[in-house]
């Protein structure tokens, strides 16, 4: 039963949500590029995806500097069929592709920069 109330508190955040549902249309994505979709602060996605990742919903990988998620092999089939069937009209998802495609054509180093550069000048004001 814990596992299952683990799952149904991660899933209770409209930001979590959004990131279990890019992945299910991604084999895998980087933190950078969920940063981005999401608009959030890093440290605020980061705090999301050790939820997720301690729900057993996704995984990590590192590589060099990047850090990519994606969902874990034991994803519930179940699960992964009802989010399908719910998410498939909502508009925030549907926008969140969209974004996802423009994301996904930078360049993960400039998209790191970006965001750096946009740490920078928040901080200055």
């Amino acid at each position: 039963m814990e596992q299952t109330l683990n799952i149904a508190k991660a899933l209770a955040d409209g930001s979590r949500m959004r990131v279990i549902a890019a992945l299910m249309s991604r084999e895998e994505l980087c933190v950078c590029q969920i940063t981005e979709m999401l608009q959030l602060a890093p440290a605020t996605v980061s705090r999301h995806m050790t939820i997720l990742h301690n729900a057993r919903l996704v995984q990590s990988r590192k590589e060099g500097r990047w850090v990519f998620y994606r969902l874990t092999a034991v994803f519930p089939d179940l699960l992964r069929q009802w989010l399908t069937g719910s998410l498939d009209d909502v508009t925030q998802i549907q926008a969140d592709r969209r974004r996802l495609e423009t994301i996904l054509a930078c360049d993960p180093d400039d998209l790191c920069r970006q965001q750096k550069k946009r740490k920078k000048c928040r901080a200055r004001e």
